[in-house]
């Protein structure tokens, strides 16, 4: 079996499943294909893209009760763990990393731009997956960390592993988060607010209520003059800074006599370093080449192409960075917006319209990748026990990214074998009419004036949070998202969390965490079941 707590100075007898392994490698390409098709059909239709980790995970675990010697590796809870990766990492990069960029070009009448669009997207994709995996277990995104997607898939893996006491629970979880969504209640914010870090909680939850209440508290819609952005902007900065913090003192982590967990610490802050810097130099690769590939360069005088390659790489990194940070604490990332945030400061500099629309697109496909990546490891690390440094962990989580990369693989060839028929059936993403909109209508002075307003308290709030509670991240993440439902189930999480910790006390943690991934993975499941049946009748 994998390590347990205070095993990390024995090796592990068990050998992790190879992703390349032929059953393996079939079934995680089946899955891909399959998770590719539904996420573009349900982005196209219905604008939400589903998780599907569940399905892979429930697929693998049907195939492990089949009585054939080829399924028998299936019955590994680890090999479960690659099929969850690989089907969620094909829908989420299909839906929200390839077609939703590429439609941009699409609609605004560029369809030249299409082709070397998706060929610059697609390298994105994979380097900020493949950064994420890098940067996990770093300072800047601990394994330790909520990742709730992530608890809700490594539950219900252990739940049909071991079943007992675990498996019932989980299964109460199930029934609350199905019953819930019948009733179109957000159940994933009530399990998130029973595992996530009190403080962010209630920063998001509070963001929620704040947006959805706005216009009958302060007479207006903060949304509409641009608030949420404005405070997104001051927060991701500030959290950009203090990742780049982190990095300037692994050094001082590395002192003699500080213990392997400071060691650790280290070697992850170091490691932190060394993929900012390759990052980098990668998306700066990677808008060289838009620029070039889509002629965009031919509209602007050198000195506004530096700018535009320069701005690119930045926007790039502060969007995953603050997606991957919202999706760690809350389970909810703020890719659309986020992405909007930086055409609106790309607007500003005053980016041709052709060169906005390039940006949009590269801004738009970073940080979901990133993010799905987060919530894959997390749960094959909650699987292998929860060590760190120890030789299956590498090698698990190795395993993981190969399984990752074949499902983004898989994305790029059905996304560039349909998006043709989409187009042709006048269905990009819904949501790439407002990037459009905003292209077109360009920006006021007193949009800038509150962007610019607003950013300040956004700052001061993520450095009172600091970056252990991401508190002015996770506030503009619920300002941004217009759902008030959604926040008083956050409320509701909150206060059923302070309950039962007041009565269970220390044994309240492991409780909830089954039972919260248990109430996220009904929602998750009903979502998409009911999202493939709407879009199957459009």
């Amino acid at each position: 079996m994998p390590l347990q707590e205070g095993d990390a100075a024995r090796p592990s007898p068990e050998l992790h499943p190879k992703a390349l392994a032929p059953a393996n490698l079939i079934l995680t390409v089946v899955l891909s294909v399959f998770g590719a098709i539904v996420g573009i059909q349900m982005l196209a239709s219905l604008g939400i893209t589903p998780s599907t980790s569940l399905i892979g995970a429930l697929a693998a675990m049907t195939l492990a009760r089949v009585p054939l010697a080829m399924f028998r590796g299936f019955r590994s809870v680890h090999a479960q763990n690659l099929a969850q990766t690989s089907i969620s990492s094909a829908t989420f990069g299909a839906a929200n990393s390839l077609f939703l960029p590429i439609g941009i070009p699409f609609l605004f009448g560029l369809p030249d731009m299409v082709v070397p669009m998706l060929v610059g997207v697609s390298l994105a994709m994979l380097l900020d997956a493949w950064l994420l995996y890098r940067m996990f277990d770093t300072p800047a995104f601990p394994a330790k960390n909520p990742w709730p997607l992530g608890i809700a898939a490594a539950e219900a893996i252990k739940a049909g592993d071991g079943g007992g006491k675990q498996a019932w629970l989980l299964l109460g979880g199930l029934a609350t988060g199905v019953a819930g969504a019948v009733f179109k209640l957000p159940m994933s914010a009530f399990g998130v607010a029973l595992i996530g870090g009190l403080g962010a909680m209630t920063a998001f939850g509070i963001g929620l209520l704040l947006r959805g209440y706005s216009a009958q508290l302060f007479g207006f819609d903060i949304g509409a003059r641009y608030v949420p952005h404005g405070m997104m902007i001051g927060a991701g900065i500030v959290a950009l800074v203090q990742v780049g913090r982190v990095v300037l003192k692994r050094h001082g982590s590395a002192a003699p006599g500080t213990g392997a967990a400071a060691s650790l610490e280290a070697r992850g802050a170091t490691a932190l370093g060394r993929s900012l810097r390759l990052g980098g130099v990668g998306y700066l690769a990677i808008m060289v080449l838009l620029a070039v590939g889509t002629g965009v360069y031919t509209g602007m005088s050198p000195g506004m192409l530096v700018c535009f390659v320069v701005y690119g790489t930045f926007a790039a990194f502060v969007h995953e960075l603050i997606v991957g940070i919202a999706a760690m604490h809350s389970g909810w990332f703020p890719a659309f917006a986020v992405a909007l945030i930086s055409l609106l400061i790309g607007i500003l500099i005053g980016f041709p319209p052709e060169a906005l629309v390039v940006l949009a697109g590269f801004s738009a496909a970073t940080g979901p990748a990133f993010a799905d990546m987060g919530y894959d490891l997390k749960a094959g690390h909650l699987l292998r026990g929860e060590t760190s440094g120890t030789s299956f962990e590498i090698a698990g989580r190795r395993e993981q990214m190969i399984a990752g990369m074949v499902g983004f693989a898989v994305a790029i060839v059905v996304v560039a074998c349909s998006y043709r028929l989409f187009f042709a059936n006048h269905q990009p993403a819904p949501i790439n009419a407002a990037y459009v909109a905003a292209i077109k209508a360009g920006i006021s002075g007193d949009t800038a004036r509150n962007l610019a307003l607003w950013a300040l308290p956004g700052a001061l709030l993520q450095i009172v949070g600091g970056a252990r509670q991401q508190l002015g991240v996770l506030f503009a993440t619920g300002l941004l998202i217009a759902s008030p439902m959604a926040g008083w189930m956050v409320a509701a999480g909150i206060a059923c969390r302070l309950v039962v910790h007041r009565v269970l006390g220390a044994a309240a943690r492991e409780r909830l965490e089954v039972f919260a991934g248990g109430v996220i993975a009904g929602d998750a499941l009903y979502s998409f079941f009911s999202g493939a049946v709407k879009s199957l009748r459009k």
